[in-house]
């Protein structure tokens, strides 16, 4: 009885509830979960102990009743009393908002609207919104915040307002830059917002991820000759939407953003970069290539000469002109020969076995 006892005495210590700590943890409860379920996935995110005794606590309470689905953080010594409100209610519900890397700022408002039912204007209006870029640091564009909504999954709060979500992402991209990139931007001679948008450009233009080094030192090697970049994803981000494309006649739109016609950088990002696509600008190959072109298969070709470079354009035309040859099926192979001789039909030429 003792035990029990003690037990008990934990029970009713974990339902009144303990010093608030630093330490939150997620659970998900699916749709259609039971209270069971719902009990055990608490128990495994180290929200609850005891789940026996939190079953009949819960009970009590009428939780199976009135359980809501969803996305919840609780602290670790959550008290059960707020768990098991918070559970009957919905309040503190969280969903999951994910942002890829590369997408642009209408892809990410667009996804907001039908995940977060945030209206596109508001999105936008928040992205621009001067204030929050002087609140992030950020150097005032047009295209606001554009690059610095970090790419990855978000647990946010149902309902959660344009400027709370765009604030929430610029603080990611902030607190997942190091330290020591700074340093790094003093040798390079370049500023934070620089590299973000070399980067983006990284990011739009490689598939094959061991080539953004050598894209990346493309670029700067034609930054430091005063080359225009020609890069066709910034032509894109100043038509606005996703070409499947890019034609002459797409690159002589009028936008600072057409690096055809204006040398140099664009004024800001263009997409969302990776880690990896800021890295490569902060660390560019060394080698002297200004000139690349992408395979059919996404790798590149690089080039030091103009020479070199129409040379790997025809080689690219070619592949991709030259008629994909079908692979031989290796199950399929000349039928072996009969050790019981046939009679050839008579009035018809012999033919040979397909290879």
């Amino acid at each position: 009885m003792r035990g029990g006892a003690a037990v008990l005495a934990l029970a009713l210590a974990a339902a009144c509830g303990g010093a608030p700590q630093r330490d939150r943890r997620t659970v998900t409860i699916p749709r259609g979960a039971t209270f069971s379920q719902a009990v055990d996935s608490l128990a495994a995110r180290g929200v609850i102990g005891h789940p026996g005794w939190f079953r009949l606590y819960a009970r009590a309470r009428g939780l199976p009743g009135a359980l809501k689905s969803g996305i919840y953080t609780f602290r670790a010594d959550e008290g059960w009393r707020e768990i098991v409100t918070t559970l009957k209610t919905g309040r503190g519900v969280e969903t999951r908002f994910t942002v890829l890397e590369g997408m642009m700022a209408f892809e990410i408002a667009e996804r907001a609207r039908v995940w977060l039912r945030i209206p596109p204007d508001s999105f936008f209006a928040a992205v621009k919104d001067t204030a929050l870029q002087r609140e992030l640091g950020i150097r005032p564009n047009p295209a606001g915040v554009e690059g610095y909504l970090y790419p990855t999954t978000y647990t946010v709060p149902v309902g959660i307002r344009a400027r709370d979500l765009v604030r929430v992402m610029t603080h990611e991209f902030i607190e997942r830059w190091p330290p020591e990139w700074d340093a790094r931007l003093t040798q390079m001679g370049m500023t934070r917002h620089e590299v973000v948008t070399l980067a983006s450009i990284i990011e739009a233009e490689v598939r094959y991820r061991p080539d953004r080094p050598y894209v990346s030192a493309v670029y700067h090697n034609r930054l430091k000759r005063g080359i225009a970049l020609q890069a066709d994803p910034t032509v894109i981000y100043a038509h606005g939407r996703r070409l499947k494309r890019v034609w002459e006649r797409n690159l002589r739109i009028r936008s600072p953003y057409n690096t055809y016609l204006h040398p140099g950088l664009p004024p800001g990002p263009i997409s969302q970069p990776s880690d990896s696509s800021l890295y490569a600008a902060l660390d560019p190959a060394p080698v002297g290539f200004l000139y690349f072109v992408a395979q059919p298969d996404g790798k590149h070709i690089f080039s030091a000469t103009y020479a070199e470079h129409l040379a790997a354009i025809r080689r690219v035309r070619q592949r991709r002109s030259a008629p994909a040859r079908r692979p031989r099926d290796p199950a399929r192979r000349a039928p072996l020969p009969s050790r019981r001789r046939r009679r050839r039909p008579r009035g018809r030429s012999r033919q040979r076995s397909p290879a």
